[in-house]
Formats: structure tokens, C-alpha cells, sequence
């Protein structure tokens, strides 16, 4: 089965763009969310362009 990038429909603080990175690489999304944090003047522009590519997780 091929993994795609997806946002998260389980591990979402907002829109689930960090919890759908962290399920991606295997890695917890509070790590994934510290990282954005420590970036934020580029991360915010990242995290929009994601919320509107990423398709979102299909609930099971």
C-alpha cells in the first residue's frame, strides 16, 4: 500500500496538517508541531499552502 501525505481526520489541532506529516514519516505530531513552531516565520506560509492541497484522511 502506497502512503500519502494526507491531512489527519484523528490527530488535528486545527486542520490536521501537522498530525497527517507525523503519521507520513512515523514521528510524533507534538515533534512535528515544535518544529513548526520553531519556524513560524516560514511554516505559517507552508501550513496554508497545505490546508488547501492536502486531501483529507478518509474517516473510517
Amino acid at each position: 500500500m502506497q502512503n500519502k501525505l494526507r491531512k489527519s481526520s484523528t490527530d488535528k489541532a486545527l486542520y490536521g496538517v501537522c498530525g497527517g506529516i507525523a503519521e507520513f514519516f512515523g514521528i510524533s505530531s507534538f515533534v512535528v508541531r515544535l518544529i513548526f513552531f520553531f519556524t513560524a516565520s516560514v511554516s505559517i506560509w507552508v501550513y496554508i499552502i497545505l490546508v488547501w492541497a492536502l486531501d483529507d484522511k478518509p474517516s473510517l
